[in-house]
């Protein structure tokens, strides 16, 4: 008898974590975020809420969250599109950005 390899827990678990998922409009677009806006966005800034179609993104700066405000309309299309591709969405109206001064996921991995 052949002994198989150990699966990876992410394989173990993917279709379960789909269903998991709270069905919130927040938990979709925190699913939808690090494809929408890539690593290095997504590193420095992460959807903490949302109400009434707007997205409120916490950022590791004031000066990402002045960066990101500028990028916003880009971030939007991006986001909605991303949302639309996995399941029928209502598009998000605006998203908002906050310096919450946490620490980004880049500096904790110095």
């Amino acid at each position: 008898m052949r002994r198989m390899a150990p699966r990876g827990l992410e394989s173990a678990l993917g279709g379960l974590m789909s269903q998991l998922r709270p069905a919130t409009t927040l938990a979709r677009v925190q699913e939808a975020w690090p494809r929408a806006v890539g690593p290095a966005l997504s590193a420095e800034a992460r959807p903490v809420s949302e109400r009434r179609g707007t997205v409120t993104v916490s950022c590791a700066s004031s000066v990402w969250a002045q960066e990101l405000q500028m990028m916003s309309a880009e971030l939007l299309t991006s986001l909605n599109a991303a949302m639309r591709a996995r399941e029928e969405d209502s598009a998000l109206e605006s998203l908002r950005f906050v310096a919450a001064g946490h620490e980004s996921r880049s500096a904790r991995r110095r």
